[in-house]
């Protein structure tokens, strides 16, 4: 459980802290649904991240037809909230639909770009020069 509660600190601190640098630029630049829309998604999309973390223990030890309900009910719950900011950004002329889009992925953008950059790194320490 710790090691599920470091991967969440880590991802979700980053994307967020990125998101609200990012969003406070394009309000300052000007662009103030833009740098709204990408706090409000990153926001929704860490919340997601923590639930989907928390949930993960509780499938644990159970039969496989309480395993399969509670896993829909988790999707579908977590689909809901996710559709909260599209509809907010839909609604409400004060967020960008794209930066709301762009923000619900981030925390999975930083996961992937994680991901590739150890990559990277290990593929450059096997080269034999």
């Amino acid at each position: 459980m710790e090691a599920i509660r470091q991967t969440q600190k880590k991802y979700c601190s980053r994307a967020l802290t990125a998101a609200i640098f990012a969003g406070f630029f394009f309000i300052l630049i000007g662009h103030s649904p833009v740098g709204k829309g990408l706090i409000l998604g990153t926001l929704f999309s860490v919340v997601n991240f923590i639930i989907m973390g928390e949930t993960i223990p509780l499938k644990l030890n159970k039969s496989k037809g309480k395993t399969f309900l509670f896993s829909m009910g988790s999707i579908l719950f977590r689909y809901l909230l996710l559709a909260v900011p599209l509809i907010m950004a839909l609604k409400y002329e004060q967020y960008n639909l794209l930066a709301v889009v762009v923000g619900i992925f981030l925390v999975q953008i930083f996961i992937l770009a994680d991901n590739f950059l150890s990559m990277l790194s290990s593929a450059r320490g096997k080269q034999v020069f």
